[in-house]
């Protein structure tokens, strides 16, 4: 694809007060820093700081869509949520979606700018990168009290350090002091710390102002004589060490946690229903399943091959960011075989298909454009659905609201009676009908964009006559508890089980995590020594911390 650039979008900078700047970053990557920064949202909110969260750059393929329609990182979007407030392009303007090894789709204040290899990101968008970066953070800091900033991997990758954009650089353009985080579970984090620190400038080591240890197991008298140390070595004090927090309830970004999850062919002990997710290695918003594994009544496992699929419940096929190529991927690892010869031979099974899923169960999938990949493909879908779709330059990104259909053929209750849906859709392709087939919803955009008229009503989704194989463009339709709860019950009727009903909240379940998530690190650390590092003052009522919604 033509790499020449465009000209970088722009808005205009409100020039009012700034609020303070906290920025975390850490020794590598996965060592918890969007986890922390999670953390001190919700605290600082709880606190009445009125926080914001803010990454650059991030690179992504969980994405999260804006109330006005727009894709982030799903780390800054939850962070928004940790704060009690909307997420806006402003957390996280720099989007990075890998398409392959060497190129990415790049994403700019929430909507496609280009794919570009990683040679041409570097030399080519970073260098005119600041100013868009800066009017971000600096419309961040004219409306909240605090930006939490979280760096990316590491700030002492001497190759990337002259083009940084989201470490170093950026602390010393916002004037940001650091807390540097190293993960002890790794093992050598003593070396991690101030190995970080022998690499860096001297005006960038001056920013460090203390250090936090996290996901420490065992007998915290045993890491004193290494804490004291640090700290005398350094100069910098020791923060707090955080445990190993399990059970955190907490939506993730990188599909590293997938590998926590189950993958064998047998359901976990105690639980009636299997349902397996298929792991391609594209997988993209997977946090759509979160819910599931919620329920008390559900094993829910990631498969990647033919020996761990077994005789599930119900499959899903999930989204992805190379649709044609993550079906091949299907067929290599002789999944599409085993899933068919489910949905055939045993009776109850059923076949979801999401976003990328979805477009899997149609008959036909045309890239022209080399959207998703670097040269134009076609391939044939799994034929279970009456379905072409056709990848197209844009993106359709938009939170949506309605209702289910009514008949359609999807176990929901016994009256059958319309249950009110929520979502979102993020997506290239255009799928149409061959032939006349059942939808499942009929939803409109939740918050049309300011230039776009109300959309209408509209069909979506797509389900095969006996309602065993279905697919939607929806993410977010099991966080919807009584549909979730609805078609889990349809599961189990098909098994002679007794329904359940709806056994939890998932947006209570998700503010009742923040809050222990909150709890937990605020128990942990020095708050008074984070508090004067950031430049604030704790509240006299902090005491009695306000409940964030």
């Amino acid at each position: 694809m033509d790499e020449k650039q465009k000209e970088l979008p722009a808005r205009d900078r409100d020039n009012s007060d700034l609020g303070a700047v906290l920025m975390v970053q850490g020794t590598a990557s996965d060592v918890g820093k969007s986890v922390i920064v999670t953390a001190l949202c919700r605290i600082f909110a709880q606190d009445g700081h009125h926080p914001a969260p803010f990454k650059s750059q991030n690179m992504a393929l969980n994405s999260y869509v804006t109330p006005d329609g727009r894709e982030i990182g799903r780390a800054q979007g939850i962070q928004a949520e940790a704060c009690g407030i909307a997420a806006t392009t402003d957390m996280n303007p720099v989007l990075i979606k890998p398409t392959g090894d060497m190129h990415s789709q790049i994403v700019v204040h929430g909507r496609p700018y280009q794919h570009l290899s990683a040679s041409s990101y570097r030399e080519n968008f970073l260098p005119q990168a600041k100013p868009l970066v800066m009017e971000a953070l600096g419309r961040l800091r004219a409306k909240h009290g605090i930006i939490v900033m979280e760096g990316a991997g590491s700030p002492a990758e001497i190759n990337l350090k002259q083009r940084d954009i989201v470490n170093m650089n950026l602390a010393g353009w916002a004037d940001a002091p650091v807390i540097l985080v190293g993960d002890i579970d790794r093992g050598g984090v003593f070396a991690f710390l101030v190995g970080t620190l022998e690499l860096l400038e001297p005006q960038e080591r001056a920013r460090i102002k203390g250090f936090i240890i996290n996901k420490f197991r065992g007998d915290l008298s045993l890491l004193q004589p290494g804490l004291d140390w640090l700290e005398e070595r350094t100069g910098i004090p020791v923060l707090g060490v955080l445990p190993f927090l399990t059970d955190l309830e907490i939506e993730a970004e990188d599909s590293v946690v997938l590998d926590s999850y189950a993958t064998g062919s047998e359901k976990a002990a105690g639980k009636e229903l299997d349902i397996a997710v298929i792991r391609y290695p594209r997988i993209s918003n997977f946090t759509d399943f979160d819910p599931l594994a919620a329920e008390t009544d559900v094993s829910l496992r990631y498969v990647s091959k033919l020996s761990e699929l077994g005789h599930p419940d119900a499959v899903i096929l999930p989204g992805t960011k190379d649709t044609i190529g993550d079906l091949e991927y299907l067929r290599k690892q002789e999944l599409e075989e085993g899933v068919l010869d489910l949905i055939e031979g045993e009776t109850h099974v059923q076949l979801i298909g999401i976003c990328g899923g979805y477009q899997m169960l149609g008959e036909q999938l045309h890239d022209p454009e080399a959207v998703e990949s670097g040269e134009p493909r076609s391939a044939m879908g799994l034929g279970l659905l009456p379905l072409s779709t056709t990848f197209l330059p844009g993106k359709k990104t938009v939170r949506v609201q309605g209702q289910t259909i009514a008949g359609q053929p999807v176990p929901l209750n016994p009256s059958d009676r319309p249950m009110s849906i929520e979502g979102y859709e993020i997506h290239s392709g255009s799928t149409r009908q061959l032939q006349d087939i059942r939808p499942l919803f009929t939803l409109q955009a939740a918050v049309p964009e300011p230039e776009a008229a109300a959309a209408a009503p509209h069909p979506e989704g797509a389900a095969r006559p006996d309602g065993r194989v279905f697919g939607t463009y929806l993410h977010g339709l099991f966080h919807n508890d009584a549909w979730r709860r609805a078609w889990l019950d349809g599961l189990r009727a098909s098994k002679g089980l007794e329904p359940l009903g709806v056994t939890y909240s998932s947006s209570s379940r998700k503010a009742e995590a923040f809050d222990r998530l909150a709890e937990q690190v605020r128990s942990h650390l020095r708050m008074d020594l984070i508090y004067e590092i950031a430049g604030i003052r704790p509240k006299p009522n902090e005491a009695e911390r306000s409940r964030v919604r």
